[in-house]
């Protein structure tokens, strides 16, 4: 295992392993920017069709990535894990520039098997360049984070642009491209990462294991495919999983006393406004999206702003916000605590402000800076969020189980992908009717401004428990009664 120091900078295997993250990612922000919009556009769906069709697929990608996980742990190893995810993306991509109505939900099934098999490993292989506890980690887990906005930086200029001026396919060729480019550097590199490898990387690769991984990955696109259409199936996979995550999770901490007890009930209301924060999320490439569509009049040069590409916002201002917010936790740290009620808070603003054009648009149609003001208000909540949330959820569980709990932390994505999909469909039209503009900008006022207030109230209600939270995360002393780990 290849070890370094927080002086020592960043080793080579790391700008490998971030070099393939940016284009797996470039891949696939580039075809979910688009991806709501195909199917009204292209295939005939209602907007709420389509936001159920996206809830779908956005739960199913974020909850099979711990299968993923334990392929490359117990399996395969990482690096070949990677490998093969990266390839079925590829041909995923690739096929939506061929896909047709019949076809599509396939294509779709290959994004998911795709990114199951390639999320969990990347980050996996960047954890073994450090020893444990070296601060440099951190450091790498940052650029790391970085390479995921890069990656969707570029596909959301690009993606909307080639969508708008030569059709949707060929932004989804262009996914596909990106990740034969991610591909290629990774196999000429390849060797670069021979001192880093999980349990499984370690052994000789056996054919009988991979070809058994491939046909389970063949048979889960079909199944997946065939599946994808039917929400209310989609939706019972989505309720069962997380039921057995949930349960499995109270049942543990129902099995502790005390302080124990108290920190994993209050990790569960975590999880709980997880879900609640990737529900506002997944606004951005479905309602937000269509209100771009339907209400933003903006243009640049007499250039038409494609609808999609607002929400290049969001990795805009994450790779502007992120230096901001390193340089004042350093004059101000605050807790973990502090730092995400910062965020529900800026989340709530997110959506409240969008009440307010319905009563400056005469037209109906208002200005791309409201656009601008929602983003950055959701997208510096997110870095207060989203990694933050994740970190005092595992502080605030056992050190056994931390692997269970990285895993119940992905469900709060695929139940998000359900309500997320009811939320934004209340913005949309019934099937076979058109909202004027006026119309629509008075509905989206409400919607949006509802969601804020009740945001709003959350995260009230999170500062009003911040010292009690505080004082639970930062309680130190291990209970007689827990000198042995907790196992899931």
């Amino acid at each position: 295992m290849s070890t370094t120091t927080a002086s020592a900078g960043l080793p080579k295997p790391f700008w490998v392993i971030w070099a393939i993250e940016i284009w797996e990612r470039f891949g696939y922000y580039g075809t979910q920017a688009l991806l709501a919009l195909y199917f009204v556009k292209h295939l005939g769906f209602s907007e709420s069709e389509s936001m159920y069709v996206f809830g779908s697929f956005f739960a199913f990608v974020f909850g099979f990535v711990w299968v993923g996980g334990q392929i490359g742990d117990k399996v395969l190893g990482a690096k070949r894990t990677i490998v093969l995810g990266a390839i079925i993306l590829m041909i995923a991509y690739i096929s939506l520039f061929f896909a047709s109505p019949d076809t599509i939900f396939y294509s779709l099934g290959g994004v998911i098997v795709g990114n199951a098999l390639f999320k969990a490993n990347p980050s996996s292989l960047v954890s073994k360049l450090y020893k444990k506890g070296d601060p440099a980690l951190d450091g790498a887990m940052t650029m790391y984070y970085m390479a995921i906005n890069i990656g969707s930086f570029v596909a959301l200029f690009f993606a909307p642009i080639i969508g708008a001026v030569f059709g949707f396919k060929y932004a989804f060729l262009m996914s596909g491209i990106g990740l034969v480019i991610g591909l290629l550097n990774f196999f000429i590199f390849y060797k670069v990462l021979d001192s880093i490898s999980t349990e499984a990387g370690r052994e000789t690769l056996r054919i009988s294991k991979l070809i058994t991984v491939v046909i389970g990955a063949i048979i889960s696109v079909f199944i997946i495919g065939s599946i994808l259409p039917y929400t209310a199936i989609c939706y019972t996979i989505v309720g069962i999983v997380a039921f057995y995550g949930f349960a499995r999770f109270l049942k543990i901490a129902f099995s502790l006393h005390g302080s124990d007890r108290k920190r994993m009930l209050v990790a569960f209301i975590l999880l709980l406004q997880g879900i609640i924060f990737f529900v506002l999320y997944n606004q951005m490439p479905t309602s937000l999206t269509f209100l771009a569509q339907n209400n933003i009049n903006g243009t640049i040069f007499g250039w038409a702003i494609p609808a999609a590409q607002y929400q290049i916002l969001n990795p805009l201002f994450i790779l502007l916000m992120s230096p901001f917010l390193a340089w004042a936790y350093k004059r101000a740290p605050g807790s973990h605590v502090t730092k995400f009620c910062f965020g529900m808070t800026l989340c709530a603003l997110a959506f409240l402000i969008l009440w307010l054009p319905q009563f400056f648009a005469s037209d109906g149609f208002i200005s791309p800076l409201w656009m601008v003001a929602t983003y950055w208000f959701q997208s510096t909540g997110e870095l207060l969020i989203s990694g933050l949330g994740v970190a005092m959820v595992a502080e605030l569980c056992p050190k056994g189980i931390s692997g269970f709990v990285m895993g119940v932390w992905f469900i709060t994505s695929m139940v998000a992908g359900p309500i997320s999909a009811w939320v934004g469909s209340m913005t949309a039209p019934a099937k076979n009717v058109t909202y004027t503009a006026i119309e629509s900008i008075h509905v989206y006022g409400k919607v949006f401004g509802t969601i804020g207030l009740i945001v709003a109230i959350i995260a009230a209600l999170m500062w009003f428990a911040r010292p009690y939270l505080v004082r639970l995360i930062e309680h130190k002393e291990l209970p007689s009664h827990q000198a042995e780990p907790v196992t899931a």
